[in-house]
């Protein structure tokens, strides 16, 4: 009996945890919106002028039933993913590029209607910094400045031509470079790798550490691969910039979870949001990344390893990039403003870069709020049973206790 009451039960308990909507409480990482994505390779450009070696410029063009996103991804300076949000789903993208690869790139990027623009930024990759880390602190703020190597200014990298890489069908790029004055040949077998993913709908990454995204956002992964290290304690660190419009204030935060199911080991979630003055108004723009990056090409578990960032700090003048000055203009004041983070790679006790000579991080970058990990359907079943198998064994067994004791003869005779 109790064992049959059991099973119905857990039968019922699957079933409303299968038909329940996807974005509950406990969601399971799914929604119905979609996005069509398109992609296109330096836009516009026909053979007169013909753009100079390593100058990359790739649309992204993502078109909603009421609205459109353009993710204009490119080399021309540092590395830069700049996102134009417009009300319009006829939108289309300009450049000029006889001024675009002119000295004055001012105003030679712009979208169409020019009232439709509704939300701009953009995320510069703009140095990469290398330390030796003698005491294995794995904090560059506890570093001595004379144990800094010269930084590798991405600004100054010979990129390749990204049309090698790109892959129409599966929405993803990789563009790679090398420092161009590299006296000590630390590049000559090595190279800077940043890998763009776009996506049409809700869904999460193959590859560690399955970072869940929206038609909203796209996907950036850095990889530093056999660089030639500069000392054998050698760490390194990423320079970020973050460029929008005035009146607008910028935060990271750290959210932890009690779920590891996409990133084992992980319990937390970082994300850089950008929101306007007003505290109360919602997000408009974030970077979000997991905690962890990865020393092997196929990662195990032995192969993570964390990740610091610092804190926010404004710039007084804006970043070595191509699409910035071609979008925003030469001076961040009035028009916008720069704030720039590092993020750190390894921990006390990790093996140094030299080990394997491969570290790779991710980061998601969108409009609106981040996306919010949350339990699958299968761990929701496990705690499901879990928390209330031993409840339902309980009722059971007092349920059947009280039935027996109902259902007893007595235990005497009666008297004539």
């Amino acid at each position: 009996m109790a064992t049959a009451g059991v099973s119905a039960a857990l039968c019922v308990l699957f079933l409303c945890l299968s038909l329940q909507p996807s974005r509950g409480l406990f969601n399971s990482g799914t929604d119905g919106y979609r996005r069509k994505v398109s992609l296109e390779l330096n836009p516009g450009l026909n053979s007169s002028p013909a753009a100079p070696p390593g100058v990359n410029v790739l649309h992204v063009r993502a078109v909603g039933p009421s609205d459109t996103l353009h993710f204009i991804w490119g080399s021309q300076g540092a590395p830069t993913l700049l996102l134009i949000h417009t009300n319009s789903s006829n939108s289309s993208l300009h450049i000029d590029w006889q001024r675009m690869l002119s000295s004055n790139s001012t105003g030679s990027l712009w979208v169409e209607p020019e009232t439709s623009v509704q939300y701009s930024s953009a995320l510069v990759f703009t140095r990469i910094w290398e330390y030796s880390d003698d005491n294995d602190t794995a904090d560059p703020s506890r570093v001595p400045s004379s144990s800094f190597f010269p930084a590798y200014d991405l600004a100054d990298f010979a990129w390749d031509d990204l049309n090698r890489t790109l892959n129409l069908a599966t929405l993803r790029g990789q563009l790679c470079g090398r420092n161009s004055s590299d006296p000590a040949g630390a590049f000559a077998n090595g190279s800077v790798c940043l890998e763009i993913s776009a996506f049409e709908a809700w869904g999460r990454d193959a590859a560690w550490p399955r970072l869940l995204h929206s038609a909203n956002s796209s996907q950036l992964r850095l990889v530093v691969s056999n660089v030639t290290e500069r000392a054998n304690q050698s760490r390194f660190a990423l320079e970020m910039v973050a460029v929008t419009g005035r009146g607008r204030q910028s935060r990271v935060d750290t959210l932890r979870s009690i779920d590891d199911e996409n990133t084992p080991s992980i319990f937390q979630v970082s994300q850089w949001v950008t929101m306007p003055a007003n505290a109360r108004a919602p997000v408009l723009s974030f970077a979000q990344w997991k905690p962890v990056a990865y020393r092997s090409r196929a990662p195990v578990f032995e192969d993570a390893t964390p990740v610091r960032h610092s804190a926010l700090l404004d710039l007084p003048i804006p970043p070595d990039s191509g699409l910035v000055r071609a979008f925003f203009g030469d001076q961040p004041s009035p028009g916008y403003q720069a704030v720039a983070l590092n993020v750190s790679f390894g921990i006390t006790g990790d093996p140094f870069y030299n080990a394997t000579r491969y570290l790779s991080w991710t980061v998601l970058l969108g409009l609106g709020s981040p996306p919010q990990d949350s339990f699958s359907v299968l761990v929701q079943v496990i705690m499901a049973v879990a928390l209330g198998m031993p409840l339902l064994l309980l009722l059971l067994g007092g349920l059947y206790v009280c039935l027996g004791h109902r259902n007893q003869a007595p235990g005497y005779a009666p008297i004539n």
